[in-house]
């Protein structure tokens, strides 16, 4: 007999009475509170639905060790996603027997979190065992390593009030299952873009094939950053439903929060479709797979995702449907499997780039490649878009140059293009306005440069240039602005990296003369410490240079990155 996992629905805790609405509400109204991060927000949904089953909360540490070594909880259920609450904060390594009220930004009180486990994880071999890397160019990994914190929660959630999803579509299990055929097979498609021909094709072969119902189940939680936003792919999701044999396909979105961990996350996908009543999922070539790697290699081969969730055979409880990459022949105009092509030199294509040129300019598109309405939908987007918008985060000791740097190329910006909309925030300034009250402990360093980063990340959401100048001597606050920016647009680090003696020569604020007379403490560079970056888009040596010159430097890279004309 299975030994029962600390995440599963045990019988003890089945025959448990169920708190009642208002006693969870009176929890909420008395208890402390835990704010969730988007990423937290959404494998909380999934867990109060039951599409994570077996889990009920959060993984304790036993689970989440073996989830690591053997992609398996502790019970033997095959799980293989670490799903922790996790924080920063060490207090929390002594919360276990506590509850909490978790609520998500709008402060909804979502669930009560019982703690059953506070724990330290090893971040390394958690990189390995998910992702099969530490390489910070894959977007999971760099996730776990510069915004996912080092303490990691877990214990039983039960749900307060329900969540709140801007589609309408998100449904769970519960309410899916009812929708679907009662009797035969229910093949799942999963997917994070929108569906052109070839895909439509992939689907409607898999599903005459193994005759099965159609469920496309698309994410639209978190996916990988500079995917086409959800609005648009669910319109698109629309249209090829109605292109479908009537009465033989569903469409369902799913709130998950992807990691892009390719053969690790095709089998937990496969997992979640079962929850939802899937007999059958399709597995394609580079399942949620993230793209190369930073030697531009691929993170995972072509088929190792199939070839992985396949090793567990029967056993998954789900027949897993592998999928070769099906592609158009011109010549006899008819779609094929890529492995029955005998000569690739016939072979129709269209890239990613070309395609999203073609939209931008109006150029049609072929129907081979997607079908008229999903092209009229995706060109409405596109050029409806704004320009990409772009983040300079300039980063130095006090007096190394950073202000009027950042002074100069505002001006060079606007005068190379004037549409743009372009703000600047200073270090000193934001910290007399929107960080007042801020010391300068490390806690509050990074706190200040954090807000200055969440400022930044709504300008260049909407198409606009934001340039930070701030000294931002931490690394872990700049890898947070980075990771939330790049998600947005573009990120450049620039580096202004003037030696301590010319910035005590120049000392402008007097910073430094005060540190010597013993009139300011924690004064970065002299006693407290300045953590250098060691990736910047921009390593900026100023000795020796000018500051228009060092200006000049940041516009050539902004040219050649393709940000500026």
């Amino acid at each position: 007999m299975k030994k029962k996992s600390g995440a599963g629905r045990s019988k003890k805790r089945a025959q448990e009475k169920p708190l009642s609405r208002q006693a969870l509400l009176d929890a909420a109204a008395t208890l402390p509170s835990l704010t969730l991060t988007d990423r937290q927000y959404y494998d909380l949904e999934m867990l109060l639905s039951g599409a994570f089953a077996p889990l009920a909360g959060f993984l304790g540490e036993k689970d989440y060790r073996s989830v690591i070594e053997r992609s398996r909880l502790t019970d033997g259920s095959i799980w293989p996603i670490p799903i922790v609450l996790d924080t920063n904060d060490a207090a929390f390594l002594a919360a276990v027997g506590k509850k909490y009220v978790l609520r998500d930004t709008y402060e909804t009180p979502l669930a009560l979190f019982e703690v059953s486990s506070a724990y330290k994880p090893d971040k390394k071999a958690e990189a390995l065992a998910v992702y099969g890397t530490t390489d910070l160019a894959h977007p999971g990994v760099a996730y776990l390593f510069n915004e996912t914190g080092s303490i990691y929660l877990g214990g039983k959630v039960t749900r307060i009030s329900p969540g709140h999803f801007p589609f309408t579509g998100t449904r769970t299990p519960a309410e899916l299952r009812p929708l679907l055929p009662k009797k035969g097979n229910i093949i799942a498609f999963q997917t994070r873009n929108p569906i052109h021909r070839a895909h439509y094709e992939l689907i409607t072969r898999s599903a005459a094939k193994h005759k099965a119902h159609i469920l496309i189940h698309p994410v639209v939680g978190l996916t990988k950053p500079g995917d086409i936003e959800a609005r648009t792919r669910i319109a698109v999701y629309k249209h090829i439903v109605k292109r479908m044999p009537k009465g033989k396909a569903t469409l369902s979105l799913l709130p998950l929060a992807m990691r892009m961990a390719g053969p690790k996350e095709a089998l937990w996908h496969a997992l979640i479709r079962k929850n939802y009543g899937a007999t059958h999922f399709i597995i394609g070539r580079d399942h949620a797979g993230p793209g190369k790697d930073s030697s531009s290699k691929p993170f995972y081969g072509p088929l190792q995702a199939q070839q992985y969730v396949q090793s567990f055979g029967r056993e998954l409880g789900i027949t897993i449907v592998p999928s070769d990459e099906i592609v158009y022949i011109k010549e006899s105009d008819r779609f094929l499997p890529l492995s029955e092509v005998k000569d690739p030199s016939k072979i129709a294509n269209i890239s990613g780039t070309q395609f999203r040129a073609m939209l931008r300019g109006g150029e049609p598109i072929p129907e081979w490649f997607s079908f008229p309405e999903v092209i009229e939908e995706l060109r409405k987007t596109e050029q409806a878009k704004p320009k990409k918008g772009f983040a300079i985060f300039l980063t130095g000791l006090s007096s190394a140059g950073k202000s009027t740097l950042a002074r100069l190329l505002e001006g060079l910006i606007l005068d190379t293009d004037s549409s743009r909309t372009l703000s600047v925030f200073d270090g000193d300034v934001v910290r007399k306005h929107l960080s007042k009250g801020l010391g300068f402990t490390r806690e509050d360093r990074n706190a200040n440069i954090e807000r200055l980063g969440f400022v930044a990340s709504e300008i260049v959401r909407h198409g606009g240039i934001a340039i930070v100048a701030a000294i931002a001597p931490y690394e872990e606050a700049r890898a947070k602005n980075r990771a939330r920016i790049s998600r947005l647009g573009a990120y450049i680090e620039v580096f202004v990296d003037t030696p301590l003696k010319s910035c005590i020569e120049r000392d402008t604020k007097g910073l430094y003369a005060k540190a010597k007379l013993g009139l300011a403490k924690g004064v970065t560079g002299i006693d407290d410490p300045y953590e250098k970056p060691t990736k910047p888009e921009i390593h900026l040596k100023t000795k020796g240079k000018t500051p228009e010159r060092c200006a000049q430097e940041v516009m050539l890279f902004l040219r050649t990155q393709g940000l500026l004309p």
